[in-house]
């Protein structure tokens, strides 16, 4: 069985939303390294329950939160979302050093992500 690794905010305006979640409920934001505008977000502390997230500038301009399922194999999960109905809407990409990302929609059109760690991945 497969659990929700992370949450992802997509926003029109990801500095506002910083401000706004760090003030209000003292969340702390750091950014990815690399090209993308991709912040990680720290909800707690590590012995604390709960999820951790990340925060990026919405590809389309609309504010969304995207759940993301940790899978062992990504090859294997994307074609069983292909053949029980669901849709990829964004294919496998690299996150160098961490691992591998893709999102699609279930029959409902709900969007979400899977991700495989692989820190070899370029």
């Amino acid at each position: 069985m497969s659990k929700i690794l992370r949450f992802e905010m997509q926003v029109p305006d990801p500095e506002k939303v910083i401000e706004f979640y760090s003030n209000a409920f003292g969340w702390k934001f750091s950014k990815f390294p690399g090209p993308q505008d991709y912040w990680f977000i720290q909800t707690g502390e590590s012995d604390e329950k709960g999820i951790d997230g990340g925060l990026m500038k919405s590809p389309d301009g609309a504010a969304r939160t995207v759940n993301s399922i940790e899978v062992p194999s990504i090859d294997d999960y994307l074609a069983a979302i292909s053949a029980n109905g669901g849709t990829i809407v964004v294919p496998k990409m690299a996150m160098p050093g961490m691992g591998y990302l893709a999102y699609f929609t279930d029959p409902s059109g709900m969007i979400l992500g899977v991700s495989q760690a692989d820190p070899n991945a370029r």
